[in-house]
């Protein structure tokens, strides 16, 4: 995918957490444990959640942020692909899958908070602000429920 504007970071970042879910839920009759069977049906459905409300924000936001050129900014730091979901999670434990879950989702919080940095308008600096803050609290959301179920 060609990323040019704020808006097609937005739908990249869509892109990112449907595609995340779908490899999760592909992967969770494939992994023997029934521990990690609860992470990956959770965390899948909680990145199609993500990736609505992600939608969100690209359907409803502020048309001059969205229109913010990022081109330079992208190609200075790279975004991560959407590879082919060859089952990478059906072999890992609990623990492994949040390790890989929650360094996805930092690299993507990174990229906000560059894109913050480098933005000249306020509205694209608060969406991407927002947004930065958004994929924290999910991340520690998530990382914070896999706990409690290892807890049990």
């Amino acid at each position: 995918m060609q990323v040019e504007t704020l808006r097609d970071v937005l739908q990249w970042t869509k892109e990112f957490h449907h595609h995340l879910s779908q490899c999760l839920s592909h992967c969770t009759e494939k992994n023997t444990s029934e521990r990690a069977k609860f992470i990956l049906a959770y965390l899948s459905d909680h990145e199609e959640n993500l990736a609505k409300v992600v939608n969100g924000f690209k359907e409803s936001g502020n048309e001059h942020a969205l229109n913010t050129w990022c081109y330079e900014y992208v190609n200075k730091q790279p975004i991560i692909q959407h590879g082919q979901c060859d089952a990478p999670f059906s072999n890992l434990d609990a623990v492994q899958i949040m390790d890989v879950i929650a360094d996805q989702h930092q690299q993507v919080i990174e990229l906000y908070r560059y894109l913050a940095s480098r933005a000249d308008i306020p509205s694209a600096q608060e969406m991407l602000s927002s947004l930065k803050s958004l994929e924290e609290h999910e991340i520690m959301r998530m990382v914070h429920s896999a706990n409690r179920l290892e807890d049990m």
